[in-house]
């Protein structure tokens, strides 16, 4: 062999060796680069409940054939819209380190004075504006009462339930009250049922458009804003918010107010969709909002817990109660398979929890 073909040699020996080394460098990185994105998918902190809703989906499109039609699917979306708005304010309060038992009572109360002030010729709006207002006063007086009077919150609410039922039912003679061209004399009716009954571009639930800019709100509010960062230290451990310089009896306020308020509008919201109420409506409804928001991640002890956990949460009742129903499933079989499920979605968030720790 030349000199020169053995200088050839040599350098494709060397060349061939590089790249071998840089193909191993490379697979390594992608290796790396693989791990590296699994292990962040699954420290996202709604991954648990997230998977339960995948789960749940995917059974229910394979067990029935009109469970993931549009149709269907923009169903469960505008019947779990009122659930969705007041579990965005229950969130609030319970990472805050309190809780609230009068979330349906309340949003009873809004409904059933909004239709009262409507039948007895008071403009539309002006009548939502007080029912909007009565539903912060309710909050607003929750807050005061566990922060200045320093009564725990389990008793202050339960309490307030009871009022705001009891007034309902007084003032509604427990009589149902029935919103429509008959009753209501303001020429805006026809706008006003638009806002439960209508669809935006003729197919998305004007309840949902309400859900959907809610949720955005309550996201940019818990997650971006000041307010949002002190609920989440308070709820933490409130001493030492307090000592950080917190005004903590001004932040749980503003947790209970926001929870009247979404409730109110709520209620406004359901008085459009039926077009009637009666005072004993929203009996119950404290207990799904409290289920929605604990599936959704959000703990019962305070400081941990996100809008987004929430809102799959909430679409988690509400698909699971869609596909059963599909189903044919009895409803005493319907209340079973919900508790079942609610303390799976739990199980399965704590258990992806862990891992990230």
């Amino acid at each position: 062999m030349s000199e020169k073909e053995k200088q050839y040699s040599e350098k494709s020996d060397i060349t061939a060796h590089n790249n071998e080394g840089r193909n191993v460098q490379d697979i390594a990185e992608g290796k790396r680069k693989s791990a590296g994105f699994i292990s962040g998918v699954f420290k996202i902190r709604e991954i648990g409940v997230l998977l339960a809703l995948i789960l749940l989906f995917t059974t229910f499109s394979v067990s029935s054939p009109f469970f993931f039609g549009l149709e269907n699917l923009l169903n469960v979306l505008r019947q779990v819209s009122l659930l969705g708005i007041i579990s965005m304010g229950m969130t609030m309060v319970i990472v805050s380190g309190e809780i609230d038992l009068s979330v349906g009572a309340v949003y009873g109360f809004a409904s059933t004075i909004a239709g009262i002030l409507m039948t007895n010729s008071i403009s539309i709006w002006l009548s939502i504006i007080l029912a909007l207002a009565c539903g912060i006063a309710f909050g607003a007086m929750n807050g005061l009462l566990v922060t200045y009077a320093r009564i725990p919150a389990l008793i202050v609410t339960l309490g307030m339930m009871n009022v705001a039922r009891g007034a309902s039912l007084i003032i509604s003679k427990a009589q149902v009250i029935s919103t429509n061209y008959r009753t209501v004399s303001d020429a805006s009716i026809d706008a006003f049922l638009f806002l439960g009954q209508g669809k935006l571009f003729g197919v998305i639930p004007m309840m949902s458009v309400f859900l959907i800019v809610i949720a955005i709100a309550s996201y940019i509010l818990f997650n971006t804003t000041i307010l949002g960062y002190h609920m989440r230290g308070v709820g933490g451990n409130a001493a030492a918010a307090r000592a950080s310089g917190i005004n903590v009896k001004i932040i749980k306020i503003s947790a209970f107010s926001i929870t009247g308020l979404l409730c109110a509008i709520a209620g406004v919201l359901n008085l459009s969709f039926l077009a009637n109420v009666q005072g004993t409506i929203g009996q119950g409804l404290e207990l799904d909002v409290i289920a929605a928001v604990i599936i959704g991640g959000t703990t019962l002890i305070g400081g941990e817990g996100t809008i987004l956990g929430t809102i799959i949460g909430v679409l988690i009742i509400g698909v699971l109660r869609n596909g059963l129903i599909l189903l044919g499933v009895s409803p005493f079989w319907q209340i079973l398979v919900i508790g079942v499920v609610i303390i799976g979605a739990v199980g399965i968030d704590m258990w992806t929890k862990k891992r990230t720790v």
